[in-house]
């Protein structure tokens, strides 16, 4: 029979029989001069490809790329079967006003009072909301003006946009200036855009901000890719009078889920400043958990929103694939990225992805997308719609965690959520977890590699960062025959989750298998590889972004270090509307006893 395995279609896996199998990566950890020694060597001719090819054969990738006969044909981008329509929601015209849409989803929030928090000083921490600085603007206790002033001294004396850890890598304070400015003549003239008007917001480099250079964590790529306008979500969001700060830091073209970039500095976690913050999206995490801004845009292709707003203790939405545009975006072309908010509250969330939100006209066309829909909160019908809720949860996966504090967090959570509002949670299983990494692996690596060949073979690659050429090491040994493996289990995989999908309204799990990890000090200087910790990082993001789910990361606690921890809600395909209502219920029940971070800065409090 020789190596060869063969798998059972999908639909014929005896699920009786699935048994979990915890991940276990065989890699070393390496820093400093042994890490830059590393390097070298997998990237010299002969005997890096050996080096590569034995780690692949240790973590079984070629076992299951080249020696297994997989029955599905391979599935290139999402794919679903129609979907029905959630319950309790109002519709948002996707191709309509930007303006219109936010209006919309301000009405589906509760209802604000503004004496709850502006007038009782002993209120315990939260974080400023997009509603309290329109409050604010409206009733003249500060303007736009005012407050960009407060955040360009911050910026310039805590030496945010410089290293050794920097939040922004571009800003402007002239350009931050006179975007208020236009913000506070709206406001005195009575005719503000939107409830976003003078929100301020940070942008991941790798996404078009005009006049700002779009570096994407390298030293380079703005020298080879010129920014000439804003990206689709951008102007959306400037349309509704949203204020830039700046290009916020990253980890090197996203392919890191620590945050480290050692061409700039390492963004810290603010309630840890010798922790990361995780990535790839680092800076809009880190920016918005410490206060600066009540949202920002990353980009989440492996967890890269989800993970960092984990373990910085926000709110990270990464929307259903195709779901909005990324034209004006480094990576605009691969079939697992999208584009989406980080925020310090549910509701905060919602606003900007009503912001945002509109699909191209070929995924329209290719994926048919349902109608995006926004929960009603703001009705009485919120809890019934709660009460009728299905969660499915697969407990051996759910507690495949580095500490156990993460996984009794989490479960605190949801025990709550029952008690609270009667949810059905139901135990489901989920076969191939481990194939279905490698897919994702094979799909996101391989994709990268395309669009960076142009300027890997212009000799662009030797000033990437370590880590950075250590993935596409790895990345390039991928053929075109380990791709189209990868989609065929992309087509298992999405038949497993359409499957539980019958018997559930969503899945939960930590967003990640342990709390922020520390910064190793060595690793500053030139990076690091740690495989080990990424698996416990990417452990439940994957799913989403293999199979294009919409999925949410909504903060529950803090283990014994006072660090976040985070619980993630991944929906049917198109589902936003469900997983955001389960969030701000969720939210709800844990926020009382939100930290304040060690590194904030109140840039509204009216003294």
């Amino acid at each position: 029979m020789g190596k060869k395995r063969v798998l059972v279609p999908a639909k014929d896996v005896d699920l009786s029989t699935v048994k979990y199998e915890s991940e276990i990566l065989q890699a070393p950890h390496l820093t400093g001069f042994v890490f830059r020694l590393f390097v070298r060597i997998i990237e010299a001719p002969l005997i890096g490809p050996l080096l590569i090819t034995l780690l692949k054969k240790q973590n079984n990738v070629d076992e299951l790329l080249r020696n297994t006969v997989i029955p599905e044909e391979p599935m290139f981008k999402p794919e679903y079967p129609p979907q029905e329509k959630e319950p309790s929601v109002v519709e948002l015209d996707e191709e309509g006003r930007p303006e219109d849409r936010v209006e919309s989803a301000l009405k589906c929030l509760p209802h604000y009072d503004p004496a709850k928090f502006w007038e009782n000083s002993s209120a315990p921490f939260r974080y400023w909301k997009i509603r309290d600085y329109a409050y604010a603007y409206r009733v003249k206790k500060v303007t736009p003006s005012m407050v960009a002033e407060r955040i360009i001294s911050i910026i310039e004396e805590n030496g945010i946009d410089k290293p050794p850890t920097p939040l922004l890598i571009s800003f402007d304070a002239d350009e931050v200036r006179k975007q208020a400015a236009a913000s506070t003549q709206r406001f005195e003239a009575g005719n503000p855009l939107s409830i976003l008007d003078g929100i301020f917001m940070a942008i991941k480099d790798d996404i078009d901000c005009y006049p700002l250079l779009s570096k994407g964590g390298t030293t380079w790529m703005h020298e080879v890719r010129t920014v000439k306008k804003d990206a689709v979500c951008v102007s959306r969001l400037r349309s509704c009078g949203v204020i830039f700060i700046g290009k916020a830091n990253m980890h090197e073209l996203g392919m890191g889920t620590t945050g480290n970039n050692s061409n700039y500095g390492t963004a810290r976690n603010p309630h840890a400043l010798d922790r990361y913050t995780g990535g790839s999206s680092s800076g809009p995490a880190a920016i918005v958990a410490s206060g600066l801004c009540s949202a920002a845009l990353g980009t989440d292709g492996g967890g890269s929103i989800r993970i960092p707003s984990s373990l910085c203790g926000v709110v990270g939405l990464k929307i259903n694939y195709g779901r909005s545009s990324m034209e004006g975006s480094i990576c605009d072309s691969g079939t697992v990225e999208v584009i989406g908010p980080i925020a310090s509250t549910v509701e905060d969330a919602m606003l900007v992805y009503a912001a945002i939100l509109g699909a191209t006209l070929a995924n329209r066309i290719s994926m048919k997308p349902s109608t995006p829909c926004l929960p009603t909160l703001s009705f009485d019908d919120d809890t019934d719609v709660l009460g009728s809720l299905r969660i499915g949860m697969y407990t051996p996966w759910f507690n495949n965690v580095h500490s156990t504090e993460v996984s009794d967090k989490c479960e605190d959570a949801l025990n709550m959520l029952s008690k609270a509002h009667g949810c059905e949670v139901t135990e489901v299983v989920i076969p191939e977890l481990l194939d279905m990494r490698t897919a994702h692996a094979v799909s996101i690596g391989s994709e990268c590699v395309c669009s960076l060949n142009p300027d890997w073979e212009d000799g662009k690659g030797v000033k990437l960062t370590y880590d950075t050429r250590t993935n596409l090491a790895l990345f390039r040994s991928f053929t075109a025959a380990d791709y189209v493996a990868a989609q065929c289990i992309r087509r298992r995989i999405m038949h497993y989750f359409m499957e539980i999908f019958k018997k559930v309204d969503v899945i939960v799990t930590p967003t990640t298998g342990m709390t922020a990890p520390k910064i190793p000090p060595s690793a500053l200087k030139s990076g690091e590889t740690d495989l080990p910790t990424t698996a416990y990082l990417m452990r439940f993001v994957v799913p989403a972004n293999i199979l294009g789910l919409p999925a949410i990361s909504v903060p529950v606690g803090y283990d014994k270090e006072g660090l976040p921890i985070g619980l993630q809600i991944i929906g049917r395909p198109w589902a936003e509307a469900t997983i955001l209502r389960v969030a701000s219920a969720v939210e709800k029940l844990c926020g009382e006893s939100k930290k304040r971070p060690v590194s904030y800065y109140d840039v509204l409090r009216v003294n």
